[in-house]
């Protein structure tokens, strides 16, 4: 499926007439009720679940290859599972929430209602390119909003696909899905949405979240950063080089919660680098021709990485390259998995989220040092930590703050339905998933209901005693 970007001023049109529809028909007669909201979402996951062979082929496609397998598991799978249990759960997420009433005002009564926000902006990005742009969509509809969906311009394929499966399903002051380049993406930012939810880099979330604060517009920002994984001494390095291998090398490394360096005891630094080689050996004996080895999403992404890759060395890294069939990736999109020892933090690769398959491993004296060092830098967005020691495991989790964590494993957090998702500081701004993205993406309003008999009129003029009992009472003397 080859599929080329519309230009600039048709999208810029597009979006203006799409915005204004929606705009509209969220300002006009009453919102989607549970049963609209729940057909809504049921449409969405049988189409889902039909096309799932063709939404692997148009992502691998925008990849140069991307793994049938791994599309099938961080696409499809977190899709439904997240569209199956907020059908599940929708109907008590809308109950209005009863709260308590302080006695002055008894027998009043006070409850939140939730209520849609009106229109709702997604900006999607290109590594997970379905799922992060159906949840987040999937779950503003949860919540009775319209939606515009700006997909990625790194994966005009899959952006393609997702217009026409959603125009099939919706109408278009529903959901509408908008293509375009970064002029596109920039005027998207910029319209008055009653929230606005993005994922990708820091460095474009700030833009975003400048854009939208002209108008005012409440944003959640999913963004990244550098996630480590602490190695506690204790624990099989063997076991730990399979499971941060395994996160570290799905979708080739390019994963906003993949390990991004390892912290673990200096003496056990070379025998990780070895088991870390062993795993990849085993996985995948060949990469370059391997269809379970996913490619680098673009020829400026791979640039990126082996300039990361020339900074260190040139600083004083050492590079271990695992390529078990020793093939030659010249004029290839897939880049083999090196892991970089005896790094610093002068090196680029240690200032930025290396998204791809790099991986450096920092020796460290202790288990205190390692949480000094996360401590130091800007807070992850994942946490990773191998220790059979559950006292010991917590201890970590109270002494760190991240947006998630995972103990001795890597990235299954996030596809827990019942945990939020998101990221703290630099690596981002607000929660999803679950229930937390139906609140997100909802309106809290506070309502108390003012009972036949009450007290109100003693706090009106004219004043007297009767109002001093009562402030006396409900002050204290």
């Amino acid at each position: 499926m080859s599929t080329t970007l519309p230009d600039d001023q048709h999208a810029l049109v597009a979006l203006d007439q799409a915005f204004a529809a929606a705009h509209a028909a969220s300002r006009a007669g009453e919102p989607p009720d549970y049963r609209q909201r729940v057909a809504h979402l049921r449409a969405l996951l049988a189409a889902v679940r039909a096309q799932r062979d063709r939404l692997a082929e148009v992502v691998s496609d925008d990849f140069g290859n991307r793994s049938r397998h791994e599309s099938l598991l961080a696409e499809v799978f977190p899709t439904v599972s997240s569209l199956e249990h907020t059908i599940g759960h929708l109907k008590r997420w809308m109950t209005p929430e009863k709260r308590s009433v302080a006695l002055p005002f008894r027998p009043g009564s006070a409850r939140i209602v939730y209520q849609p926000l009106g229109v709702v902006g997604v900006i999607s990005p290109w590594n997970y390119p379905v799922q992060l742009a159906l949840i987040p969509l999937a779950t503003a509809l949860a919540a009775g909003n319209r939606v515009l969906l700006k997909p990625s311009e790194l994966t005009p394929a899959t952006g393609a696909w997702l217009k026409e499966l959603l125009n099939g399903l919706y109408p278009a002051d529903l959901v509408e899905v908008i293509p375009g380049g970064p002029t596109v993406g920039a005027a998207f930012a910029a319209k008055p949405f009653d929230h606005l939810f993005f994922t990708g880099s820091t460095r474009v979330g700030g833009m975003v979240m400048q854009a939208a604060a002209k108008n005012l517009t409440p944003v959640t920002l999913e963004l990244g950063g550098k996630s480590p994984a602490i190695v506690h001494p204790s624990f099989p390095v063997e076991r730990a080089a399979d499971r941060i291998s395994a996160g570290k090398l799905f979708n080739a490394g390019q994963t906003c919660i993949a390990p991004d360096y390892v912290l673990i005891d200096r003496a056990r630094v070379e025998p990780f680098v070895a088991a870390f080689a062993a795993q990849v050996s085993k996985r995948f004996p060949r990469l370059r021709q391997n269809p379970d080895y996913t490619a680098i999403i673009s020829p400026a992404h791979q640039a990126r990485l082996e300039g990361l890759l020339d900074d260190a060395i040139a600083k004083g890294a050492t590079a271990h390259e695992v390529n078990p069939a020793g093939e030659s990736f010249t004029d290839s999109r897939k880049h083999p998995p090196v892991l970089l020892t005896g790094v610093s933090d002068a090196m680029a690769v240690m200032q930025e989220e290396i998204f791809g398959p790099v991986l450096p491993v920092v020796g460290v004296a202790d288990l205190d040092q390692a949480i000094a060092y996360v401590n130091a830098h800007p807070r992850p967005l994942a946490l990773y930590y191998f220790d059979r020691d559950r006292r010991r495991a917590d201890g970590v989790l109270a002494r760190t703050t991240s947006g998630g964590a995972c103990i001795n494993d890597t990235l299954l957090q996030v596809v827990q339905d019942d945990l939020p998702f998101g990221g703290v500081g630099p690596s981002g701004l607000g929660r999803y998933h679950g229930r937390e993205g139906f609140l997100t993406f909802s309106h809290h309003k506070g309502v108390f209901h003012q009972a036949a008999l009450n007290t109100a009129g003693y706090m009106s003029p004219p004043y007297g005693a009767a109002v001093e009992r009562l402030l006396r009472w409900v002050i204290g003397r």
